[in-house]
């Protein structure tokens, strides 16, 4: 039987990319499972040791997770950031109830993923499938792979206000007036390694809520502190601050060391002296791997992995209509 005290002689950063790498070994059939340059080393350990090791470490090194719900929120400029945020459904996944109102179909974020017991946000429901904000009057700006077609974004129902009331109920029935269609693409782009952005032009123009304020030239400082507000892996929306720029080297993004899942694909960053938005959240980790019979989230160190990509809001703000 191997030692597993062994494998503390790896960084939480090494085990969490083996880890990550053996997941997606597992579900893909086509390709080999992928390597990382410490998978020779510990073959002989099982995911489970792995896994175990980095919880373990997780718990010591790093504040795991930074999500809140805006509930808990008592920044009140962040809740004002947090008003122009919409999550993004598809339109068979909001009913109208012919009384004003909808209801957003959702499905419970444990069951969905198997997660483990204690995994944050367990019990709350899930069922957007991006994020999206405001940035015109009738512009919605989110991620390049969450509208690909004017089809698509007509298909798309952007909604407003989709979060937690308290610890235990969802606001799942929402007033007809905030929710929007798409009409159209107003421009888009998406690759792999580079810029990923749409900008969706609504049915009809947004009157209570105020388009955010977004960097038109220039660029963020290197280690400037950043916060993000969306709806990661579809929940209720959530705030997540204590990040900051990792890497600004690249025209196009910037790296932060975010608190993101998917479905903050399109959500806003933000400078969190300016409150301005810098980028659009658009890549990053696997959020979830295989523990025994249920899956849990692992989370890097604040310096560590490689941080989430966020499209520089310069990229498309010469579509964006200038406030008056």
């Amino acid at each position: 039987m191997p030692d597993r005290s062994k494998l503390d002689n790896f960084s939480h950063e090494e085990l969490l990319e083996e880890a990550r790498a053996r997941h997606a070994g597992s579900r893909s059939v086509e390709k080999a499972a992928p390597t990382t340059p410490h998978s020779a080393a510990l073959k002989e350990f099982t995911t489970a040791e792995i896994v175990n090791t980095l919880l373990d470490k997780q718990k010591s090194i790093y504040g795991v997770d930074d999500r809140q719900d805006l509930y808990e929120v008592t920044i009140p400029r962040v809740l004002v950031d947090a008003d122009s945020v919409v999550s993004l459904f598809k339109d068979r996944d909001v009913t109208d109830n012919h009384d004003g109102t909808s209801t957003l179909s959702v499905r419970q974020l444990g069951t969905e993923y198997n997660l483990c017991k204690d995994e944050a946000f367990r019990e709350q429901p899930v069922g957007a499938f991006c994020t999206g904000f405001l940035v015109a009057p009738d512009l919605i700006a989110t991620a390049g792979h969450c509208a690909r077609t004017d089809a698509a974004a007509k298909r798309t129902r952007f909604v407003f206000g989709y979060r937690m009331k308290d610890a235990t109920t969802a606001q799942l029935q929402i007033a007809n007036s905030e929710i929007y269609s798409g009409v159209a693409l107003v421009g888009r782009q998406e690759t792999d390694q580079g810029p990923d952005w749409a900008l969706v032009k609504l049915d009809r123009p947004v009157p209570n809520h105020a388009p955010l304020t977004i960097r038109r030239d220039g660029k963020i400082a290197g280690n400037q502190p950043v916060h993000i507000i969306g709806h990661p892996v579809g929940l209720p929306a959530k705030y997540a601050a204590g990040a900051q720029v990792r890497d600004n080297s690249s025209a196009a993004y910037f790296v932060a060391n975010l608190d993101s899942f998917g479905g903050n694909s399109g959500s806003p960053v933000f400078n969190a002296e300016t409150h301005f938005v810098e980028g659009v959240l658009v890549r990053g980790d696997t959020d979830f791997v295989p523990h025994g019979q249920c899956s849990v989230a692992l989370v890097c160190p604040t310096g560590g992995c490689r941080g989430e990509d966020c499209t520089r809001t310069t990229e498309f703000a010469h579509l964006v209509p200038s406030p008056k």
